[in-house]
């Protein structure tokens, strides 16, 4: 019997059941158990074939099966994590693709003041289609489009707090994938709010095919509350696409480089998590200035911060993100495991 670690804490569990169903055969009086450890090659191939599992059980969506799906996220909240969207987002569109953002970070609502547009949300019939179907907000970028989904496009005005809970949170993003008429997508960014909660557990369940981009600052606190995402994103079958450390070093008209938030954080994750450093942001007052305006950086500039935000899409454009080996020991997510592992059988 080979299980996913030596110390798995099902262990005793997987025993007990092993001898009970044994030993209710005529002639047994005693079982052995022979222990052992999958290897990293059989842990993956349990990782895919819940990932897959996963997939086909996932429900019907708006976003068309070629679009390739990535949700940047953050342990915590002050990371520059929708900074980081909006300007992938601008990069992505400015070399043709066709984007779409969706701000998924409910209460905490910024996409539409960052990427400049006010306009509110209108549902109308598309041919074909019974239900009337929500309409993206675009935004024309280099020659590429933009498509962005907020609740900040609902409200009457940004300031206005929703005060839902998390059920209500959960509904809003579902119906943000499954009522707006989305079209053809070549990206799909979605913002996603801080932490590991509702919001995030439900696009895991609704979109199993997303890959996670972690961003964190340098900092060794920011690093460590990164690191919760990874480990949700493992134990919902996600792939974790990379790393972006943010604001990683600020350089004076000296030109001298002064590490605020410290050193390694970005690095320090990916290996951890072994997932691969996209690239890393400096502090720029700029990148700041283009969300307040809606003009993201990487539109208006050719400095070191628009010039690394360019360079990680590129990076994204051109990596094909490896099967991630299953993280730590699957009693965690026996239900999952066990019905990839049936479906083999």
């Amino acid at each position: 019997m080979k299980l996913t670690i030596k110390g798995c804490p099902l262990r005793v569990q997987i025993k007990k059941d092993i001898e009970s169903r044994l030993e209710t055969h005529p002639g047994v009086t005693k079982v052995t158990i022979d222990w052992g450890e999958m290897t990293a090659d059989e842990r993956t191939a349990v990782m895919t074939r819940a990932r897959w599992n996963a997939r086909e059980q996932a429900p019907d969506t708006q976003i068309p099966l070629n679009t390739r799906i990535l949700a940047i996220a953050s342990g915590k909240g002050g990371v520059g994590k929708s900074s980081v969207t909006v300007n992938l987002a601008a990069a992505l569109a400015s070399v043709g693709h066709t984007v779409g953002v969706l701000d998924a970070d409910i209460w905490g609502f910024s996409i539409p003041r960052m990427l400049g547009i006010s306009d509110r949300l209108e549902a109308r019939r598309i041919d074909g289609i019974e239900k009337p179907r929500m309409i993206p907000n675009e935004r024309v970028v280099g020659k590429g489009l933009l498509k962005v989904v907020s609740t900040g496009m609902l409200v009457e005005d940004e300031s206005t707090a929703l005060m839902w809970r998390g059920l209500m949170l959960t509904k809003a993003v579902e119906q943000f994938l499954n009522d707006v008429h989305w079209g053809e997508l070549d990206y799909l960014l979605i913002d996603m709010p801080p932490g590991t909660g509702d919001v995030q557990m439900g696009l895991a369940r609704m979109l199993p095919r997303t890959d996670l981009v972690i961003v964190t600052t340098p900092s060794v606190s920011a690093q460590k509350v990164a690191i919760r995402a990874a480990d949700m994103a493992r134990r919902s079958f996600l792939r974790v696409a990379g790393v972006i450390e943010n604001m990683s070093a600020f350089t004076c008209e000296h030109g001298e480089s002064y590490p605020l938030f410290g050193q390694g954080g970005g690095q320090t994750l990916a290996d951890e998590i072994g997932a691969v450093l996209l690239g890393q942001v400096p502090i720029e007052a700029a990148v700041a200035n283009g969300g307040d305006t809606g003009e993201p950086i990487v539109l208006t500039s050719t400095g070191p911060a628009a010039q690394a935000f360019l360079a990680i899409a590129a990076n994204i454009m051109n990596t094909t993100v490896p099967v991630t080996e299953m993280g730590g020991c699957t009693a965690r997510d026996p239900e999952a495991v066990q019905v990839a592992i049936s479906k083999r059988n």
